[in-house]
């Protein structure tokens, strides 16, 4: 039979068992707080109740609040993420707990409120499985816990230490009034109004911040929220001041500390309306009392102090970190020092493989290893990325015995410690950072959530350089496809060149330059800037390019260029201009020719060293201006320099244009005499002395950049320079005859030519030369008028130009095979490597090229499927 037991006998187990309860929770409020002791809470709620798990869930402070998760216990995420946020006004069992300050008991759940000084902050709930209402003994322990539990939870967690011990003062109002954040919170509505300090101490963006209390109170450390909540809630309560410090963790993953103080603000009926009050960064202060009040700290304060200087110096160099060596950097020079270790790598994870990026401290064979390592290896590296957890080694013992596949790494690296810390950003994991250690070393709770904290810095810092480098790459791929790749060597002229972009801007500029070889040794150089950045203005830039090329094979004049420039740039719309210079050099007369449309001029040395710069109006820019364009018409001295720029070169925020083309004066009249020195002759192109001459443009290029540019970063405007050595054809490479008009002036020309190419000592060249001028004069007598010109150029290649009176402009057309005439331009196209037609001031010159150095097979007149006749006929 059964022991009987009596109600006396029951009675003295339950009080035993509540002074059993009473003194348990005596015992542990004394060690626990913030999280751990509403964990510790629930615990002792569903063990009494027998439950399936139980949530914490705290009020919005103020009046008609609602409720936010706080804790949970022994229920899965699926279940707890519908109650994250409860109205307070709803039928709910927390709500109602909350709301009226009662025991509430429905099917599934019972509830309870956390009762602080000034009335309820929270309520502590247990699912169930069975809907029978507890005893009068479970229902007093769980009224008694919750008010115990309510009680501490205002109660912050570490108060300041005695001031006359440690010389610790509590921290006061910063001296600068814009550092202090300003509120005014509507306890109704949950609406507050703050200045711009306030949103920068809590590292929320000012333009999408919503305006309300709980956007604030999201940004509470989660440790410090509940005891902060019940704070204000009995400052709302009992109407004392609001006045507290606890921790923020702002977006970006930082953590500091920060000081409220609120005063409550009553309606005319005397209820609570509105708070208001201040809030500053005081995490400097903590950092002073962490250090005052831990004896290890006192005894290590140099260190402690060194590290968090370096911690401090490597997140304001990752906010400022623009590419992937600008994050390695930074890291390498902060982390390393600040935790005394040896070896650090940085690896983007690129598709199925980890890619170090960045390393110091390591053997290339070990980089090598992980280089082609699959991110499917149980590598630690590797395997951070896939817990999303970092893994901490203090031994080359441990990590073979939890790696032994892997077992010959520690050897290969030659370290014995590691932190495997992945990074991930937005939510994802982009690659991962190893810091390692050349001694055994176990790390401390502190390092492990530093070393941790510091990946998260260092991911986003990451995939914004990652993205700023592809980007950039992309700009300058772009910009060195719409600029040329390299300059032409000519016997007419030497040209360097130098772009320079804006600082570190991504976005690809609108300036240019080019140099266009023309015919009969003749150069076209043209410099231009669209105005503005973008791939809009870059897109500009290469139509100018193009049709500049287009129009120079027409050997238009420059202002008439620029007029059909013009023209295009005015129908991109309104918003493109556009400045350009557009030159043409002849080194047959040493002649320049110029127009420019809102260009700075171009400065001209002469060979003794004098720079002056043309005097003439520079119209307005393409885009703006009325066509004509006044040209520029000069002879330069042999060895002359043109260097023509950008107004990037010579303008900037600080310095007007003329200063900075005073200086440009003066740094050429400086520098240029040693790069013009010994090199007067350069009719041989081939020789030693082009080579140098183009040695010595480059190191004036440079020269001039540094001169004038020294600091990049400080300029905004990109700039284009491009410096151009002019030579002049020797008089015993030209010979020119004039021809009379008459049929026999064919066979005239062919004698000269016959002549002179003998004196040339390019014989192979007759027969082909004599054809083309049999074919050009005939054409001339026929269908042009006198006076009739015909000269010889010898340079790397050899020109024939014959010249008239007349504008019109010959062209190839199909003659049918029954036609007696029209094959003559067939003949010159097909036996010469080039041809074409130019205008000049007296009519037209019709001109053929031929190379040199590799001459075209000859074609008969009856293998170029011509009739002999045409040609006996000029005769």
């Amino acid at each position: 039979m059964g022991e009987r037991r009596t109600p006396g006998l029951r009675i003295r187990r339950a009080d035993q068992v509540a002074e059993e309860r009473k003194r348990l929770l005596a015992l542990a409020g004394d060690e626990l707080w913030g999280l751990e002791l509403l964990r510790f809470a629930i615990q002792q709620a569903v063990a009494e109740l027998a439950g399936l798990g139980g949530m914490v869930h705290l009020g919005s402070p103020g009046f008609g609040g609602g409720l936010r998760l706080a804790v949970t216990s022994g229920l899965p995420r699926a279940f707890t993420q519908e109650w994250e946020r409860v109205d307070g006004n709803g039928p709910l069992a927390p709500a109602r707990a909350f709301r009226d300050g009662v025991f509430v008991q429905t099917s599934a759940m019972t509830a309870v409120p956390l009762f602080g000084p000034g009335g309820p902050v929270g309520t502590l709930s247990v699912v169930t499985a069975s809907s029978c209402r507890p005893s009068a003994g479970r229902r007093a322990f769980l009224d008694l816990l919750g008010r115990w539990a309510g009680e501490r939870l205002a109660k912050p967690p570490a108060p300041p230490p005695d001031p006359a011990r440690t010389g610790w003062r509590e921290p006061s109002l910063p001296q600068d009034p814009q550092a202090v954040g300003t509120w005014d919170w509507d306890i109704r509505t949950g609406d507050i109004l703050w200045n711009d300090a306030m949103p920068t101490v809590l590292g929320l963006d000012p333009a999408t911040s919503d305006g309300r209390i709980d956007t604030w109170m999201g940004t509470i450390h989660p440790e410090d929220l509940p005891w902060v909540l019940a704070d204000m809630d009995e400052a709302i309560y009992t109407g004392r001041m609001h006045s507290t410090e606890y921790r923020v963790c702002r977006p970006d993953g930082t953590i500091v500390w920060v000081r409220v103080r609120g005063r409550l603000v009553l309606d005319d009926d005397g209820e609570p309306a509105r708070m208001i009050g201040t809030l500053w960064d005081v995490s400097s202060s903590h950092d002073i009392l962490e250090m005052v009040t831990d004896p290890q700290a006192q005894n290590a304060e140099s260190a402690s102090a060194e590290r968090a200087s370096h911690i401090r110096r490597l997140a304001g160099a990752l906010a400022e970190a623009v590419s992937v060596r600008d994050v390695v950097d930074a890291s390498a020079d902060h982390i390393l020092p600040s935790f005394d270790a040896s070896g650090l790598m940085l690896t983007f994870l690129d598709g199925d493989h980890l890619r170090p990026v960045g390393f110091t401290g390591y053997p290339k064979e070990f980089v090598d290893r992980i280089a082609r390592m699959p991110a499917s290896w149980g590598f630690p590296i590797t395997g951070v990325l896939r817990e999303r957890t970092p893994i901490f080694i203090s031994s080359s013992e441990e990590y073979i015995e939890r790696y032994p596949a892997t077992a010959d790494i520690p050897a290969v690296a030659g370290k014995q410690a590691w932190a495997f810390l992945p990074l991930i950003a937005s939510g994802r994991p982009v690659g991962s950072c190893v810091v390692s250690f050349t001694d055994p070393r176990p790390f401390t709770g502190v390092e492990r959530n530093l070393l941790t904290t510091l990946s998260g810095l260092i991911a986003q810092a990451m995939e914004r350089a990652r993205l700023y480098d592809r980007e950039h790459t992309r700009a300058r791929e772009l910009q060195r496809g719409l600029l040329p790749r390299e300059l032409p060597s000519l016997p007419a002229v030497t040209p360097a060149a130098r772009y320079l972009p804006a600082g570190t801007d991504m976005e690809v500029g609108g300036d240019w330059y080019d140099v266009i070889p023309l015919s009969a040794d003749r150069v076209a150089i043209v410099i231009g800037d669209v105005m503005g950045h973008g791939v809009a203005e870059a897109v500009t830039m290469a139509r100018l390019r193009t049709a500049v090329r287009t129009l120079a094979d027409l050997e238009l004049f420059p202002d008439e260029l620029l007029s059909h420039l013009n023209d295009l740039v005015s129908d991109l719309g309104d918003d493109f201009y556009a400045t350009c210079l557009y030159l043409v050099y002849d080194a047959t007369n040493r002649s320049c020719v110029l127009a420019r449309a809102g260009h700075p001029p171009p400065a001209v040395v002469h060979p003794d060293g004098s720079v002056r710069f043309p005097d003439a109006d520079p119209n307005s820019p393409l885009g703006a201006a009325t066509p004509p364009f006044d040209t520029i018409e000069m002879e330069l001295p042999e060895g002359s320099l043109l260097v023509l720029y950008t107004d990037g070169l010579v303008e900037s925020p600080t310095m007007d244009i003329d200063q900075g083309m005073t200086r440009l004066a003066k740094a050429l009249s400086g520098t240029v005499s040693g790069a013009l020195a010994g090199h007067q002759d350069h009719s041989a192109v081939s020789d030693g002395a082009g080579l140098h001459c183009a040695e010595c443009l480059e190191s004036l290029c440079d020269s001039l950049t540094a001169t004038l540019l020294p600091g990049r970063k400080r300029t905004t405007d990109d700039a284009a320079l491009l410096v151009i050595r002019t030579h002049a054809l020797a008089s015993d490479d030209m010979a020119c005859w004039p021809l009379p008009e008459h049929p026999k002036a064919a066979g005239e020309a062919r004698e000269h030519v016959r002549a002179q190419l003998g004196a040339w000592n390019l014989d192979d060249l007759s027969m082909t030369t004599e054809l083309l001028v049999s074919e050009l004069v005939g054409n001339v007598i026929r269908h042009a008028r006198g006076p009739i010109n015909l000269r010889l150029l010898r340079t790397d290649v050899l020109t024939c130009e014959v010249s008239d009176g007349s504008l019109t402009t010959p062209r190839i057309r199909r003659a049918a095979d029954t036609d007696e005439g029209g094959r003559g331009l067939q003949l010159v196209a097909a036996i010469a490597h080039r041809w074409g037609t130019r205008y000049t001031a007296t009519g037209k010159c019709i001109w053929t090229e031929q190379p040199l150095k590799s001459e075209p097979p000859i074609l008969l007149p009856e293998q170029a499927g011509l009739d002999l006749l045409d040609l006996l006929d000029d005769e």
